[in-house]
């Protein structure tokens, strides 16, 4: 069973020509992501700071321009939370906390930010991480199939190795990866637009410091959801080659 999932799912990431497990269909991801949004916009506080919500909606679009999503629902809203964090819903939705923008300072700094989230889409990370909880959840119930006459402390302590390995030797690492992989694809996109990729890794510099402060740096990098930030910035100088030749490209081709 397990087998026939994977070789029902497999698909490819644009760009970077990774192999996925994509279990959830567009469609299925996209009215997840929408109804989300919609909830949130109930639950959350829209900024009223006309002049930074048009902000995030300009560069918002910029860089949708370019991200090879065709069929999203753009939408770009700023939320009012101290909150340093922005995401990118499946379909295009995308929402943006007061809190980071001290931290982007400008456009070019909030363009790193909506790359990155838009990449997220544009990759259906979201579809693969289903994917990947579908998968653990079906090797959990073989598991427990296959011990269901043990005693049941054994049946217990298997149970929870089964949890605690598949979350720090498979979910942890994917869920790096799909942020490395938003970081590469972000910069691509950022460049395309017509920002200049070199301000992504001043951005990470100051989140750096920002997470410093918060007491982020003390999590060992196993248990991270996020590559450290050093790790980060070290990919983004490796990447930063190709993401100049994308933005003289661009600016070639401005009016």
């Amino acid at each position: 069973m397990i087998l026939l999932l994977f070789l029902g799912g497999c698909a490819t990431v644009p760009e970077t020509g990774r192999q996925q497990l994509r279990l959830i269909s567009a469609a299925e991801e996209v009215q997840l992501g929408l109804r989300s949004f919609e909830q949130l916009k109930k639950e959350l506080k829209v900024s009223k700071d006309a002049r930074a919500q048009a902000m995030v909606e300009k560069v918002g679009r910029a860089i949708a321009a370019v991200a090879p999503l065709p069929d999203a629902q753009w939408e770009f809203v700023l939320f009012e939370s101290p909150e340093a964090n922005a995401f990118c819903l499946p379909g295009g939705k995308v929402g943006v906390f007061t809190g980071l923008l001290p931290i982007t300072q400008d456009e070019a700094g909030l363009a790193t930010v909506l790359g990155h989230e838009i990449a997220h889409a544009v990759a259906r990370h979201g579809a693969e991480r289903l994917s990947h909880e579908l998968l653990r959840q079906a090797g959990g119930q073989v598991l427990a199939a296959s011990i269901s006459h043990a005693d049941p402390r054994a049946r217990q302590l298997a149970t929870v190795a089964y949890g605690l390995g598949t979350q720090i030797g498979a979910i942890l690492p994917y869920s790096r990866l799909h942020e490395s992989e938003a970081d590469h694809l972000g910069l691509l996109y950022m460049a395309r637009a017509g920002y200049d990729p070199r301000a992504a890794i001043a951005f990470w510099q100051r989140f750096a410091e920002y997470n410093r402060r918060q007491g982020g740096a003390a999590m060992p990098a196993w248990l991270r959801t996020h590559p450290l930030d050093e790790t980060r910035i070290r990919q983004l100088e490796e990447w930063m080659p190709q993401a100049l030749a994308e933005y003289e490209r661009a600016k070639g081709n401005a009016p």
